[in-house]
This record gives C-alpha cells, structure tokens and sequence, in this order.
C-alpha cells in the first residue's frame, strides 16, 4: 500500500461520498466532498498561476470560514506550506511568526487584518484574499493571478508523504515559541488515527469548536472529519457561541464534538441556566488539550446522557497521542488519558531507560505522526528529541492496563520541601467544589519549603464561596501538604487562543498582587 498523503485520502473520499455534505456554514451554505474538492483544485491552481511553489510558506489568519478551510487544502495541494495564525495577534506578534516561518504569502478574508498587513508590509510579503460567495461560486482569489490559472498546472503536481504541509508554533506558555513542521505523512498519519479510534464514518457531523489555526480544531474536528467523509459545520459568526451551538448541533444532526474543557465549562454553565428544550443524541463528546477534571467530566456525562472522553495531544505528533476508547471497546478510566493509539509511547527515566508500570517518568513517544524535530531551534530539539524518542515535557505512569495517567508538566511540578506536587491534582480538588467554576494551581517562591501551593479560583455565578470555605474543602480532600497556602477569588484567568490555562501566567499575575488588597482583572 501507497504511504498515505492528507491530499490523497482527501481526493478519495471526493469519489466514495461525491454527493454527501462535507462543510456547512450555519444559515448560509453547503457544500459536498465533490464540491468542495473541486474548489480547491481550482484554487491551488491559482496559487501555483500566482507563482506559489512547493516548499513554500502561505500565511492563513482567518476567523472559522469556508475560505480558511478552501484555502488550507488549497495551499497544501499546491505541495506548499500552510501556516495558519491567529487573527488576534498584535503587529509584532504577526511579525514574529510570519518572519519565523519565512511566509512567500499572506492570506486573509475579504476584510483583512490591519496588524497582519500592517506586519507582512514591513516584511514584503504580499498580501491576497480570499472570498467565497455561494456554494456555486468560484472562489475568488484577489490580486488575481497574473498568469493563466489553467487546471494542468495542478494536475502535474503530485504530493507527495514528505512534503512539508503545516507548520504551527508552540503555545509558548512555559518558553518562546517552537515551529513545528508538519509533513503530509504526519497529517495523514493523525487523521487515521483519530478516526479509528473514534469509528468516525461518513455517517457522522459535528460543530466546529476550537479555532482552526490550532491544532485541536484543525485535526481533530476538521481534518478527520472530512478524511473520513463526514460533515463539520462552522458557526455563522466564524467563532464559537454558546447561544448557537446547540442549535447548530441539533441542526446538523451532530453526533458528536471535541472541545477544551473551558469551553466544556462554558456549555455546562449554560446548560443548568438556559437549558435547551432538546438536545441531539451525541455518541460521545470529546476533551483535549488540557485535563478535564473527574467532577467535570461525570457532571457532562449526566448533563447529555453520553460518554466523555479525554484524550491527550500535542502539536509536536499532530494533536493525537492517547485517548479514552469509546465504550464499546473498552471502559473509561477517570483521572486518566487512556491509551496509546497509532504510535509507541513510553516512560523514560532520565537516562532514557523505560519504566515499568506504575512507575513514573517522561512521557516519549515515536511513531508517523510525530515532527521530525523544531524549526531552526537546534537547543530544543538536543533536549526533546533524545535516545530515539520525542520527549513531551510531561510527568506521568501507565497503569497495568495500560492506561496513561499524567501527573503534570515537568517545569510546573511544585517542590515543596522536597514532596513532589502535582498542580494537576490540586486542580480536580478544587474543581469537585459545587461552587467553583474554574481553578488552577501553581507553585510560588517561599523562604521555608523552597515552592508553596497557592490557587485562583472562580466562583460559580450566584455563590458566594470564600478563601475560608476552599481551604475548608481542600483540608477535607487533599493531604495536608497539598493544601494551598492562598487562595485568590477572580473573575477571570489568562487562557490561550485554544482555551488552555496559562498557569504560569496566573502565577506571575498573582505574586504581584499579594501586597494589595484586591486582584485586578486580567488585562485590565
């Protein structure tokens, strides 16, 4: 068998499903595999007329639209480099990243972005957009090509495994930012896999979530979906709502989502104050990139009748590592990540020995969806790609079943004289509180024990918990080294684009405050 490509599983499903839907854009328009697949031929070949060529590097930041979706596809068939961005960056955030990834384009929707141009002038990078009118239309490509977009000129390109097609950057929450390559095996690769594990068929549909310029969204929801020749719907306003979404779920007959457990949160709060008057039968819902803690996931489960499963990824291997079984091929465990799929995974000690079951250590893995290594970053790559194995940065143990459990970011373990404490841990506590809608744990400088633990937390809406009462809970259900030493009540946390904590960023944001007597917002 051929080693598979993203475009090539793509170009097959266009002829198995011509006629099945494939991307929907709430209220305005559908659009079949066989649709869909011909708008983005044309527009590589536009790409290629407008003197795009293989390798090069085509900057993307749109909201979740059809054109980012048309575009993306469009730039990797053309056997170029697509390299989605956020389109809140500042000026010198889009200078940073377009200059990191060497861009040749950028690309933006009709209205543009001020701070993107504005960062892609300075570079002489050019500028395009990209609009489509109607599911009928032609996708319009402005400036247009100043040659002839002829169809030959991307029916002589072939994709090859190799090609590099996504490049991303690291969240940057603990260090500056890494590019990632991604190659056409490594999309390929992910997208199998999350679709075995998940049985997902052309039978299914969700809601797109997450934005697509991170790789949760982009794989998980998108990019498997449509491999599988399955339907994804994007939100009218280009970002996701919890006034529409399950409208939108019930409208496109969902039978299932992925999300960050903020966004979970969000539903769930939703749900217990203006609760819809049906909801869809889901066959699962799915969590990633951050742990959801146990009371949360028990309180999704209850709340739509149907299965939750967390899973474990990150950029480096394409989004997915491990994931929960869907209940027919095994239980969910609570607390854990479940089990590896599609690549090898083991816990290294520091000399690069693996351990055995229940033993703690790094979490490595290796397999075809794994990057080859960072982009012009020698020093991370010395440290993450070691004795064979990409190494995550993460603590964690498998159980005798097999089943991973993390114990958290080695840099963000909290060392209080000498006992190891997992902030991760402390989290689950805090959140099993009825009244606390979102907490996180960090470590802070303390002249006696080296680290102690403080928290922030959020009040559920119309509580009124006090730093009493969490200490009270947390003397109740944590050992007693465990307890934090503080407690600050918020009303907001630093996340990033995808909904992640910065957990680091909440405790330079508190340390600052402890002198003072109330605790400004974030941002603020």
């Amino acid at each position: 068998m051929a080693t598979p490509t993203l475009t090539g599983l793509l170009k097959r499903v266009a002829g198995e499903f011509p006629s099945r839907r494939a991307v929907s854009v709430s209220g305005k328009l559908d659009l079949t595999h066989a649709r869909l697949h011909e708008i983005i031929e044309r527009a590589a070949s536009r790409l290629v007329a407008s003197g795009i060529k293989p390798g090069d590097v085509v900057a993307l930041t749109f909201p979740n639209t059809v054109e980012f979706v048309i575009m993306f596809l469009a730039v990797i068939r053309a056997r170029a480099t697509a390299a989605p961005l956020n389109a809140a960056y500042t000026t010198e955030e889009f200078e940073f990243y377009l200059s990191d990834s060497e861009s040749k384009l950028l690309l933006t929707q009709q209205e543009g972005n001020s701070s993107a141009q504005a960062a892609a002038s300075k570079l002489k990078i050019p500028h395009a957009t990209a609009t489509l009118s109607g599911a009928d239309s032609e996708l319009n490509l402005s400036p247009s090509p100043t040659e002839s977009d002829d169809p030959n000129l991307i029916s002589q390109l072939s994709n090859d495994p190799s090609d590099m097609a996504l490049f991303l950057h690291t969240s940057g929450t603990t260090s500056r930012p890494k590019g990632v390559p991604l190659t056409q095996l490594n999309l390929a690769s992910s997208v199998n896999n999350i679709k075995s594990v998940y049985k997902l068929t052309e039978s299914d549909s969700t809601v797109i979530v997450l934005p697509l310029f991170h790789v949760h969204g982009l794989l998980a929801g998108l990019l498997s979906s449509l491999a599988a020749g399955a339907a994804v719907a994007l939100p009218s306003a280009g970002r996701f709502s919890a006034s529409t979404f399950w409208k939108d779920m019930d409208k496109y007959n969902a039978t299932w989502y992925t999300a960050v457990p903020t966004i979970h949160q969000i539903i769930l709060d939703r749900h217990f104050s203006n609760p819809e008057s049906v909801y869809p039968k889901l066959r699962f819902i799915r969590s990633c990139s951050a742990s959801l803690a146990p009371a949360i996931l028990a309180r999704l489960e209850e709340a739509f009748n149907t299965p939750v499963l967390e899973a474990y990824a990150m950029t480096e291997a394409t989004h997915l590592m491990c994931s929960n079984p869907l209940p027919e091929d095994g239980p969910h465990k609570a607390g854990s990540v479940g089990k590896p799929v599609g690549q090898e995974m083991a816990i290294l000690n520091e000399n690069g020995v693996i351990q055995d079951a229940n033993v703690s250590g790094e979490v490595c893995l290796r397999g075809p969806n794994v990057t080859k290594g960072y982009k012009h970053n020698p020093e991370a790559n010395k440290v993450a790609f070691q004795f064979g194995w990409f190494h995550t940065g993460d603590l964690g143990y498998f159980d005798s079943d097999g089943y991973l459990h993390l114990v958290g970011r080695i840099k963000e373990l909290i060392n209080r004289g000498g006992e190891k404490i997992s902030p991760i841990e402390v989290d689950a506590v805090l959140l099993s509180h009825p009244d606390i809608a979102q907490a996180v744990a960090f470590g802070v400088p303390d002249d006696k024990y080296g680290e102690e633990i403080n928290c922030a937390i959020i009040p559920r809406d119309g509580t009124d918990i006090d730093e009493e009462e969490v200490l009270r809970f947390c003397k109740k259900n944590l050992a007693a080294f465990k307890v934090p030493k503080k407690v600050f009540l918020t009303d907001s946390l630093p996340k990033t684009a995808s909904g992640k904590i910065q957990r680091r960023i909440v405790s330079e944001h508190f340390l600052a405050q402890i002198s003072t007597a109330s605790v400004p917002k974030f941002g603020a």
